[in-house]
């Protein structure tokens, strides 16, 4: 059992990542974190109050989540979708005044990591278990049902 081969790694979380997770998950040479680069996959983040609403009601209506990851300090998370959010300065302009942003093309999303154990910073809200990842469309479309019952 103490075999080393089988230990939680960096490079064998990010090869988990790559292989059964289809992200294109690197090592941040710097930083030694995990990270995916948004272009494959996107990415969209939000305050984790709203995030929780917006799972919440996804589970709740039967719709199938993606990886959800939760950044702990700055209380903030990032669900991994489809990049299939179309460019619309009306669609940025009403994510700002939610204090939701999609994750640029070229963007960095660091991803849970063993290295976190000692003061964790990252953890995963909901896994990735294989390549499944929602329209990040769908995303916005239960983001805007959450934000309106609340207004209400």
């Amino acid at each position: 059992m103490h075999d080393p081969t089988f230990a939680d790694t960096a490079v064998s979380r990010c090869a988990y990542y790559r292989r059964t997770c289809g992200l294109p998950a690197g090592i941040h040479p710097e930083a030694g974190r995990i990270v995916v680069k948004v272009g494959l996959i996107g990415a969209i983040t939000m305050p984790a109050g709203l995030g929780q609403r917006i799972r919440d009601d996804m589970l709740f209506r039967g719709c199938p989540l993606g990886p959800v990851v939760d950044h702990i300090r700055s209380r903030r998370w990032t669900f991994l979708c489809r990049p299939d959010i179309p460019e619309d300065d009306m669609l940025f302009t009403e994510l700002f005044r939610l204090d939701v942003s999609i994750v640029p093309f070229g963007g960095e999303v660091a991803l849970p990591s063993p290295t976190d154990t000692q003061t964790p910073s990252r953890a995963w809200v909901v896994p990735p278990r294989d390549t499944f990842r929602p329209s990040g469309a769908v995303i916005i479309d239960y983001l805007r049902a959450c934000t309106r019952r609340s207004a209400r």
